[in-house]
């Protein structure tokens, strides 16, 4: 009666994590929602706490929160008498977590995205979460079946979103400028990924990226295709792959104030000092989020190229005053 018993949850908790994983990918591909990724991540988060449940729930491992008095267990529970499950992050750092480095490093990114997002509105995030969000999807499909069979795969459900328009330059533009996320997602994403390596950084589990190129075709069979796959080895891919390092967005270079003064001095204005920057970027209040000079990461400030280019041109208008 036990092990049925056991069964049946496990079971119960697969269905919801399959469900809530669906929603997800459902809303991200409504056109008519505008608040994709937001609901997509804390879905997923949903779908891959059950999923886990039920692998510990399977594996006979409590993962209920308790606390241990001599040899007896006593369970955490809510006000109204429910016990407290482990949340998702919990579940991932248990040492029988069943989970990858690479996609536990997808989770974690999203885990704290959503810790980002959950107390304030965000705008113009799902650009820059996408490859994150796919590798999220497809992982969580590698998983179920890993776990639990072939039976639960979602191979058939989780398809290519169709748009109506091709990307225009206006809109690859519009794609590529950042300036407009949300301060304080820029900020989590910068600290996130600064100390990753660059094999964790391309890994295909922590962020999924497909170049999409138009072609012609030249065979009555291609013409059927949305989507012509190639070796990552082939010529063409090589091409590809060259082309996108060339295009693709990365974080732009930033600058401690200290070191701008440092880098003023060594190009011919030693008089210029941390007190003339500062009375600078205070008298053009150059840290205004409007202007787009500088970001704060943590507790500290960094300044972009623009505003080292402005102090630049501000120490040759005063030559005379820093050489």
């Amino acid at each position: 009666m036990r092990k049925r018993k056991l069964k049946s949850v496990k079971d119960e908790l697969v269905k919801k994590s399959r469900e809530a994983m669906l929603a997800a990918v459902q809303i991200y591909n409504n056109p008519h929602i505008t608040f994709k990724s937001e609901t997509y991540i804390s879905l997923a988060i949903v779908a891959w706490t059950y999923l886990l449940h039920a692998y510990y729930r399977s594996q006979k491992i409590d993962y209920r929160y308790y606390k241990v008095t001599g040899s007896k267990k006593s369970y955490d529970k809510t006000k109204h008498g429910a016990y407290k499950h482990w949340e998702l992050e919990r579940c991932l750092n248990d040492d029988l977590s069943p989970i990858g480095k690479d996609t536990t490093l997808n989770l974690r990114f999203l885990i704290g995205i959503r810790h980002e997002i959950e107390h304030q509105m965000t705008n113009k995030i799902d650009e820059h979460l996408s490859a994150k969000l796919q590798a999220c999807a497809i992982n969580y499909n590698h998983y179920l079946r890993k776990l639990f069979g072939d039976k639960y795969s979602m191979d058939r459900e989780l398809a290519l979103t169709i748009q109506f328009t091709p990307i225009s330059p206006e809109q690859e533009e519009a794609l590529l400028d950042n300036d407009k996320l949300t301060g304080n997602v820029k900020n989590f994403i910068a600290t996130f990924e600064k100390d990753l390596s660059s094999e964790q950084m391309v890994n295909n589990h922590y962020a999924y990226r497909v170049v999409y190129v138009p072609v012609n075709v030249n065979r009555k069979g291609q013409a059927d295709r949305v989507i012509e796959f190639i070796k990552p080895d082939s010529p063409l891919a090589e091409g590809l792959n060259k082309e996108y390092a060339l295009i693709k967005e990365t974080e732009r270079p930033k600058h401690r104030p200290g070191a701008i003064v440092k880098l003023m001095q060594e190009e011919g204005f030693p008089n210029f000092k941390i007190g003339a920057h500062t009375q600078l970027w205070q008298a053009m209040d150059a840290k205004s989020s409007a202007k787009n000079y500088g970001v704060q990461i943590a507790e500290t400030w960094y300044w972009y190229e623009s505003w080292l280019k402005i102090v630049r041109e501000y120490c040759a208008k005063n030559k005379s005053r820093y050489e």
